[in-house]
């Protein structure tokens, strides 16, 4: 059990970053993953040239590696920005003009999540208008995932360092889950369960995975305090992985933690390497 049993892949919109995004693919397979994810690579535009949507599944293919999880477009992420489906104007109608183009990328490369954030509360406007328009955008997006074969993904972060973002508990994600697959009926709406940010907001994580491993789609991991690598903080990040297991989830688990002050490649040495394959 523990780390040896997990499907791992690797976030390259964190780790790898000092490389240009088109070497990421290579540098993950060279430190013997076979599966990465990725945030919107694009963060100035939702609809990139088809060049350098190419370029990506080029780089994605030469280096062996499975695209597992991707994000719609988010506005700038690193950066000020948490989403951009529930902000009137300008960003709302960005993330439509994105929701095929990201859904096609998605389906070219075989990748069968895509994530939603959900964007931050906007100064001014009623917290239930923000909330009908995201419910109108997850609605499109989970129908253009489910055109792919794929899974919609909804992510809870958390209040210290997204203070802005309405949904920072697991219940909140929950609820939002629930309310796009009522609207759908598709039932492809699952909940990103990120143990990083769950255990920011003080949440009981054994019981928060006991509750919704069964509606959980995707799951992203860092050691906390810090957000480093699993062993730099105080997470039993490998128990929890085995209640997961054992609460029956079998998906991805994504490395989306800070390598430090270390090359990213120097920062896998708590998984031994004939871990790190995709099984």
């Amino acid at each position: 059990m523990g780390y040896s049993d997990q499907r791992f892949d690797v976030n390259l919109s964190i780790l790898f970053t000092e490389l240009p995004l088109l070497e990421r693919p290579a540098a993950a397979a060279a430190a013997g993953f076979t599966a990465v994810e990725l945030w919107w690579p694009w963060t100035e535009t939702p609809t990139p040239a088809q060049a350098e949507l190419d370029a990506l599944k080029k780089a994605l293919d030469d280096a062996g590696t499975q695209l597992v999880g991707l994000n719609f477009y988010a506005g700038r992420l690193p950066g000020p920005d948490r989403g951009a489906i529930s902000l009137p104007g300008e960003e709302s109608d960005r993330f439509r003009a994105n929701i095929d183009v990201a859904a096609d990328f998605a389906a070219s490369v075989g990748c069968k999540a895509l994530n939603a954030l959900y964007g931050n509360r906007v100064e001014g406007v009623e917290p239930a208008v923000q909330d009908e328009l995201a419910l109108e955008n997850l609605v499109l997006a989970a129908r253009a995932a489910h055109r792919i074969g794929a899974t919609l993904l909804i992510e809870t972060l958390n209040d210290t360092e997204s203070p802005l973002y309405p949904l920072v508990s697991a219940p909140a994600g929950i609820e939002v889950v629930d309310r796009v697959n009522e609207a759908t009926g598709l039932g492809n709406a699952t909940f990103l369960l990120d143990l990083y940010h769950l255990s920011m907001n003080g949440e009981d994580l054994s019981q928060v995975i006991k509750a919704y491993a069964a509606k959980t789609g995707h799951v992203q991991i860092a050691d906390n305090p810090g957000r480093g690598a699993p062993g730099t903080g105080s997470l039993p990040l490998e128990r929890l992985l085995d209640e997961l297991t054992e609460a029956g989830y079998d998906g991805w688990v994504g490395l989306e933690y800070k390598p430090g002050d270390r090359p990213s490649a120097e920062s896998f040495d708590w998984l031994h390497a004939e871990h790190r394959p995709a099984r």
